[in-house]
């Protein structure tokens, strides 16, 4: 198909193949959809070698190597010998019988846990169970239900962490947002240089600035209380039990809040000032456009990148200090959880938090080039590099 083009006085006959041209966009589009999945292949290849690695070490570790597995027969033996003691029968019997018998019910239990083979070749079952999320059973901890599923034990705790953390973390975000926007429009403010200096301050975990404020606000002053999730016992009311939650969620989303707020103020700040400085910017200003404009079009949209980036990285960073966080104020969640099954030596449990951890960390790697396309189109998934 051929077009005529006329331009003024001079008549240009271009020859524009349409078919060709639409064959063309459509190789190129079929080029960039094979680019995108074979980079998110490989993306899922490295990731979930990356996980397996991170379990079968926490697997490893766990276990002590295999030590774990004689401190369960010392367990064992000692729960049969006296359940066999609580027998009329058994003490009828000889010694060696005796001895013989035990033996028997200890060979038993230990095969009903898989104890007679090596702890190497369980390990590969360990990890294979983890990576397909067939967590199993614990082996001290139960449910507040009495179950010993690993799974109904972290979905019982695991909506009191989401609770905790997200709060905490919805507030630090949108709190850090809004200041940093604010100092970078008063750079050099007395403001400005006060999150300067208590920027250091960020070093120190959840937990440390934890146990001073229980001191303070519970202890001391007895505003607020110890710790726990909800009164006891918990209220029948639905709003005195919201109430008493949020009471109860104040010391520990505080304490959340000071060990990241100010270093990610500084940080975000410092991005906006970067942003702010660029010839673009200044064009804009020139043109006139309002001031509100220019910071959602031309400095935050730039900006969300490398906040997404530093947001998510701060939160795997925070998923982990909620092990002593929860533990200090005895917050029933994961994070307390995973302090007790290490306590109690349950493998299968400590797994599976380390799992859970291990999966959100991947899952947040590999949203984060899609997120990048979302939030800023010069991003090209799959090439890993800005066009300007």
């Amino acid at each position: 198909m051929a077009t005529n083009v006329v331009t003024g006085d001079f008549n240009i006959n271009a020859e524009v193949d349409v078919e060709s041209i639409e064959a063309t966009a459509r190789k190129a589009r079929m080029q960039s959809l094979k680019r995108l999945l074979r980079y998110t292949l490989l993306k899922l290849i490295a990731l979930i070698i990356t996980v397996a690695i991170g379990v079968y070490i926490t697997v490893i570790v766990a276990n002590m190597g295999g030590e774990v597995d004689n401190i369960r027969m010392a367990t064992i033996r000692e729960t049969v010998a006296l359940a066999a003691t609580a027998d009329p029968a058994f003490k009828q019997l000889s010694s060696d019988e005796r001895i013989a018998l035990i033996n028997e019910r200890v060979e038993l239990e230990a095969k009903r846990y898989g104890l007679d083979r090596p702890f190497i070749l369980r390990s590969f079952e360990y990890l294979r169970d983890a990576m397909t999320l067939n967590l199993g059973f614990a082996q001290q901890l139960v449910s507040d239900s009495g179950s010993r599923l690993v799974r109904n034990i972290i979905l019982e705790r695991l909506p009191s962490t989401l609770v905790l953390f997200g709060t905490a973390n919805l507030l630090l975000f949108f709190v850090a947002l809004f200041a940093g926007l604010s100092l970078s429009r008063r750079y050099g403010s007395f403001a400005d240089k006060a999150v300067l200096a208590l920027a250091p301050t960020s070093s120190a975990p959840p937990w440390f600035y934890g146990i001073f404020l229980i001191l303070i606000f519970a202890a001391l002053l007895g505003v607020l209380p110890f710790g726990g999730m909800v009164s006891a016992p918990p209220p029948d009311n639905t709003l005195d039990y919201a109430l008493s939650l949020l009471q109860h969620m104040i010391l520990p989303v505080a304490a959340w809040l000071l060990s990241a707020i100010f270093l990610t103020i500084y940080n975000w700040r410092t991005f906006f000032l970067i942003y702010a400085s660029e010839d673009y910017v200044e064009m804009a200003k020139a043109k006139g456009l309002p001031d509100g404009m220019i910071e959602r079009r031309y400095i935050l949209r730039p900006t969300l990148p490398n906040i997404i980036t530093s947001f998510a990285l701060l939160l795997i960073t925070l998923w982990t200090g909620a092990i002593i966080t929860e533990t200090v104020f005895n917050w029933p969640g994961i994070g307390q959880l995973y302090a007790r099954a290490i306590g109690a030596f349950d493998t299968p449990v400590i797994v599976a938090n380390v799992v859970i951890y291990a999966y959100l960390l991947a899952l947040t790697v590999f949203v984060l080039d899609f997120v990048y396309a979302l939030v800023d189109p010069r991003v090209r998934v799959g090439e890993g590099a800005h066009k300007g």
